[in-house]
């Protein structure tokens, strides 16, 4: 299988690339404009599958199919609210929601293989699309929480917020002044909720903040220590597999 990416973010695009890799799928390219990609499809043999994220540093992915005729199998990544995403459902295209999850991609990259003979010269429309995203709204992140403490509840705002951890099967957010509090949530769930660029779950048990991290050590096996503000109840260690990815969030 021939497989291309047209992502602008190169973070994103080496991070897709790796979750692929991960699932024996080789990405022979990579672009990240519409022009460079109308360019690339004019002089290149078209890929049986593209990941294609829908806005581009210069304009919708969509004008790529104004100037050339793609034969590809397309699935589009996005991090549109799920209102501009009825219009994918509408027209049968495939998508994966921003951040993607890795079993998510996995199911995805099945379907295509169980569909690809019915996907041929297929004429994808993409009218409804273009009218639903032509004023785009920034997908919205949780700006606070609320947890209950005696008979009162206490709203907390991320920006308060360290890190959030597990424990003893609950969740917790920790503040830079050192309180921890018990959420109604999973860390699973909070993956979603929370701005990319400020949080990373560095392992199954911790989602940091970027700004509370104040040391960053090599640790065993190839791992990372984390030494944040004021969280030191127990080691936070980046896993090993997500110390590369980790590594692009910094940047």
């Amino acid at each position: 299988m021939n497989v291309l990416i047209i992502e602008d973010e190169k973070p994103s695009a080496r991070r897709l690339q790796r979750m692929l890799e991960r699932q024996n799928v080789e990405v022979s390219h990579m672009l990240h404009s519409v022009s460079e990609s109308v360019e690339w499809f004019v002089n290149n043999d078209h890929p049986d599958l593209i990941f294609l994220d829908i806005q581009l540093s210069d304009g919708l992915s969509f004008e790529i199919f104004d100037e050339v005729e793609v034969k590809s199998a397309i699935i589009f990544t996005t991090a549109f609210d799920e209102y501009a995403l009825q219009a994918f459902k509408l027209n049968s295209i495939d998508y994966l929601l921003k951040p993607i999850d890795e079993e998510e991609l996995e199911a995805a990259i099945a379907q295509y293989k169980a569909q690809a003979p019915q996907k041929q010269d297929v004429q994808l429309n993409f009218d409804d699309i273009r009218k639903l995203l032509a004023n785009p709204v920034e997908r919205q992140y949780k700006k606070r929480f609320t947890t209950k403490i005696g008979q009162h509840i206490k709203m907390i705002t991320v920006d308060e917020i360290e890190c959030f951890y597990s424990e003893n099967k609950g969740t917790y957010a920790h503040t830079y002044e050192g309180r921890d509090y018990l959420l109604d949530t999973t860390l699973e769930e909070l993956v979603d909720e929370l701005a990319p660029e400020i949080f990373f779950r560095v392992n199954r048990t911790f989602i940091v903040n970027i700004n509370a991290i104040r040391d960053i050590i090599s640790y065993t096996n190839s791992r990372l220590q984390l030494k944040l503000n004021s969280f030191k109840e127990q080691e936070v260690i980046v896993a090993r597999e997500r110390v590369k990815d980790f590594k692009l969030w910094l940047e």
